[in-house]
């Protein structure tokens, strides 16, 4: 690990009132929780499915076979048992602190709040909230999992629950994309973690910045490499971990 890289991303937060964290499947790999196309990876060889991962997460497919895509669904993207790990806690404490201003996280596991966030955009939505998909009744993800029925349905009409994930063919919530947006435009500091920016239209809104830096902590290289400021290839977990330590905050 490079120590001065380390010292130059916690003296760049510590001089910093505006941060804002933008986020993706690798924040919650060190949590336990695969990213969608290994688990839908793992899904195909246990299952000899011939779908691909976008298959399963489109509304598509949804609407056509529910009950494959809720056995994938439960089977392999709901991990109710996960903690959130340095990274969450760290950028809650950051928050506690009034230096971050919004976590943006293409995750939806809902990891950043557990952790004690509140300022949080969820650009792909999240397992914690479902709806009936005729009477709009909410549902928690408790309920979704102990459904008996293979296809949750509602307790009141019938109807079929829906997370309320962004699958593909769907768009973007247009209040979370405005938030975000205007968020990472007032920020003096953007910290990049977890995400090789392919997934759009999420990954094309850290264009917005225009602030003093960017940190980049991913482990494989992105398209966006050149672009940062600071670019570092260490366990986001072990990172924040260790910036917690140099910035003196109990995580």
């Amino acid at each position: 690990m490079d120590t001065l890289k380390l010292d130059m991303l916690a003296k760049w937060v510590d001089a910093s009132s505006r941060v804002v964290f933008f986020g993706g499947a690798g924040v919650s790999t060190e949590s336990g929780i695969p990213d969608f196309r290994s688990a839908a990876g793992i899904y195909q060889s246990e299952h000899n499915s011939p779908y691909t991962p976008e298959d399963i997460l489109s509304r598509r497919f949804f609407d056509r076979h529910p009950e494959i895509f809720y056995d994938f669904y439960r089977s392999k993207m709901l991990h109710p048992e996960a903690q959130p790990n340095p990274a969450h806690r760290l950028l809650a404490s950051l928050e506690r602190q009034g230096i971050l201003d919004m976590v943006i996280t293409q995750n939806i596991d809902g990891l950043h709040q557990l952790a004690g966030s509140t300022r949080v955009q969820e650009l792909h939505g999240s397992i914690h909230r479902n709806h009936c998909m005729d009477c709009a009744r909410f549902y928690t993800l408790k309920d979704v999992c102990s459904s008996k029925n293979v296809v949750p349905v509602c307790t009141v009409c019938g109807g079929v629950i829906k997370p309320d994930v962004v699958l593909y063919g769907e768009s973007l919530d247009d209040e979370v994309i405005q938030q975000s947006v205007l968020a990472i435009q007032r920020a003096d500091l953007m910290i990049i973690g977890g995400t090789s920016l392919t997934v759009q239209p999420a990954a094309s809104m850290v264009s917005y910045f225009s602030g003093g830096h960017v940190v980049l902590i991913n482990a494989s290289s992105t398209a966006y490499d050149h672009k940062a400021d600071l670019l570092i290839t260490d366990p986001i977990g072990v990172v924040m971990e260790t910036m917690a330590q140099s910035l003196k905050l109990k995580i």
